[in-house]
């Protein structure tokens, strides 16, 4: 059998796959080849380090949110590819994760085509360069965020009392009127849903500052 030609594409999406299941811990070099078949050394043909690796994978997250029709309005632009952010980052908490810590940076020409794009509608939408900056700093946030609360739901440490249960015994309406008030709405809160409210009001955030 003809082993099949490798490319840095392969590599970094198995890089991918295999920080999906098993972590960003368990990627290695030694790894990552045993997966595709091929010495460690191989690797090297097609990534230069660590680091290279992990910004190549960061890359193919970003990669994968399509890109938007230009002649669309500013804003289903801007929503469309933060939802497609928010889609990449949740299918992958991993990468999430590396580059919250900074540890990883989308580096090639399709990552910075979509940023492009997303700073592209805000700057339609009328925004000055700082502005769009700062819209641009906002939406990633959200959706890092939304991505990173949803990658981590249902971790919590083992406690002896849960913690719904300590905030309803400490929450009262005479000490905490307004956390009393809005606890029940907290803690029945959808996480998704709670990402594409909190979009709309970024949106309309962007579309005030726009008419300014």
């Amino acid at each position: 059998m003809v082993r099949e030609t490798l490319t840095r594409e392969k590599v970094l999406d198995e890089a991918l796959a295999l920080v999906d299941a098993d972590g960003m811990g368990a990627l290695s070099m030694r790894k990552l080849a045993a997966r595709l078949g091929v010495e460690a050394m191989s690797l090297y043909n097609h990534v230069k380090n660590k680091g290279d690796l992990l910004d190549g994978l960061t890359a193919r997250v970003f990669e994968s949110v399509p890109l938007p029709v230009p002649s669309w309005s500013w804003e289903t632009r801007v929503r469309r590819l933060a939802e497609g952010l928010y889609t990449a980052f949740t299918r992958h908490p991993a990468v999430v994760r590396a580059l919250a810590a900074e540890e990883a940076n989308p580096r090639s020409p399709g990552a910075l085509r979509v940023i492009d794009a997303l700073l592209g509608a805000l700057l339609d939408a009328g925004l000055d360069e700082v502005a769009a900056a700062r819209g641009y700093r906002s939406l990633m946030g959200l959706t890092f965020g939304a991505a990173l609360a949803d990658s981590v739901a249902g971790g919590v440490a083992q406690r002896d009392e849960p913690v719904g249960d300590w905030f309803s015994r400490m929450v009262t309406p005479e000490e905490l009127p307004n956390l009393y008030r809005v606890l029940p709405s907290l803690a029945d809160v959808d996480c998704v849903q709670d990402f594409h409210d909190q979009l709309d009001l970024l949106l309309a955030g962007l579309r005030t500052a726009a008419a300014r």
